[in-house]
């Protein structure tokens, strides 16, 4: 029989456990996103629902989310998405998501650069001055 002390083992290759992965890969991703403010802590509530400690607790690497409130910080955030990804090994999905992101900032760029002819009869800003 196994002392209780977790239902993680390691793999046979000595690869790092998946929990304590898990756990650290949602900590990074929340510091990168939120930083280590205890606003970074009220966004993570209002974000999953979760309780202040369980949100430390996440923050802090000790524990990781599950369920609903993994679903939610998923929804919520980008870098969270991008490291569950990565440690699933699905980095094409990222190259996806990247391709996407860029698409939307390009058009932003593309409105801007039309408005501001537009607004100064087919001359950029610049020349007008």
């Amino acid at each position: 029989m196994f002392p209780k002390k977790g239902n993680v083992f390691p793999s046979a290759d000595g690869e790092v456990r998946l929990e304590v992965s898990y756990r650290q890969t949602i900590a990074a991703a929340l510091h990168r996103e939120l930083g280590d403010t205890h606003r970074a802590v009220k966004t993570t509530m209002r974000w999953t629902g979760a309780s202040e400690r369980t949100a430390k607790n996440w923050i802090a690497g000790s524990h990781g989310p599950s369920g609903e409130h993994l679903i939610s910080l998923l929804r919520h955030s980008d870098e969270v998405l991008i490291g569950l990804l990565i440690l699933a090994g699905r980095g094409e999905a990222i190259v996806a998501l990247r391709l996407v992101e860029m698409r939307d900032r390009l058009e932003e760029v593309r409105e801007v650069i039309d408005a501001l002819i537009d607004s100064d009869g087919d001359k950029p800003k610049s020349e007008s001055s």
